[in-house]
């Protein structure tokens, strides 16, 4: 069996993972105070205890006691803390100046009023289904790169319409196959640089750019994103930029918490925004 092969078949498995992942993450913070036992969760989620613990731990790299400390809200606080030092160093310089997104992997381009007006016309994106370890993932590509990845859900918009927002008058061709090596390189460990197509004014790119240095297991609020960018008091603008980015988990707009620690509104499910920061902490502090 090829290594391609055992990547997609590994994603496959931890997508059908992320499903009772999701239900127990519910669960346990639906039931924080009453502590529950593993027994609980697992009956919760319609599985046995052992095979519970093997599917979360697969899934999370830690135990599901272990991992359920990454979800309170004293703990996100802690990270909001540990982060600093490590985003001083990150996004401390050269935000002010000119954009160096292409140097972190992505091609983009600052939206013109004629890009407004054209909406993509005469682009060809072919898009697909891949499976991810948050669940089954949308995304898009054109001839430059990823221009679309959003995550399926019950409230989701369909992906060809989520897609359409951004890019209204392009060529749409479904293909998931085509789609499988770029999901594998975006959620596996093949690693190299994963060119991304993005469009967006140039606030916005600003703002993406930023997200792009805060590093896998640290957050950032609001507000210290907006600081950081020069732009004390901005943080409702900041949150709007965010909400657009256009490639989620690539741009790690998951990475942005209010500063009291809680989880504001993500666009694919509040749930899954809180299992990508726990286990982005989880694997960070684990294997510190």
């Amino acid at each position: 069996m090829s290594n391609e092969t055992n990547c997609t078949t590994g994603l496959d498995q931890l997508a059908r993972d992320y499903a009772r992942v999701e239900q127990a993450i519910e669960y346990l913070e639906d039931n924080y105070l009453e502590q529950p036992e593993l027994d609980e969760v697992a009956a919760a989620v319609n599985l046995s205890p052992g095979h519970f613990q093997r599917t979360f731990s697969r899934w999370a790299g830690v135990s599901p006691k272990r991992f359920a400390q990454y979800l309170t809200l004293d703990h996100a606080r802690r990270l909001l803390a540990d982060s600093e030092p490590v985003l001083d160093a990150a996004l401390g310089s050269g935000l002010s100046g000119p954009s160096r997104l292409h140097d972190l992997f992505v091609t983009y381009e600052a939206m013109t009023p004629g890009a407004y007006r054209r909406g993509g016309a005469g682009v060809e994106i072919t898009w697909g289904v891949q499976p991810t370890p948050f669940g089954l993932c949308y995304a898009g590509q054109t001839e430059h790169g990823l221009c679309a990845l959003g995550f399926l859900g019950d409230t989701a918009p369909e992906p060809d319409a989520a897609i359409r927002v951004r890019w209204p008058r392009a060529l749409l061709q479904r293909s998931d196959d085509a789609l499988a090596p770029v999901i594998e390189q975006a959620f596996g460990d093949s690693g190299g640089r994963l060119p991304v197509h993005v469009v967006g004014t140039n606030f916005q790119l600003k703002v993406w750019e930023a997200l792009l240095r805060v590093p896998p297991g640290a957050v950032i609020s609001y507000d210290r994103l907006a600081n950081f960018m020069g732009r004390p008091g901005a943080a409702r603008a900041v949150a709007g930029a965010v909400a657009r980015n256009p490639v989620g988990w690539l741009i790690p707009c998951h990475r942005v918490i209010q500063k009291s620690g809680r989880f504001s509104g993500y666009a694919w499910g509040p749930m899954r925004k809180r299992a990508m920061i726990a286990r982005e902490a989880a694997g960070a502090m684990e294997n510190a």
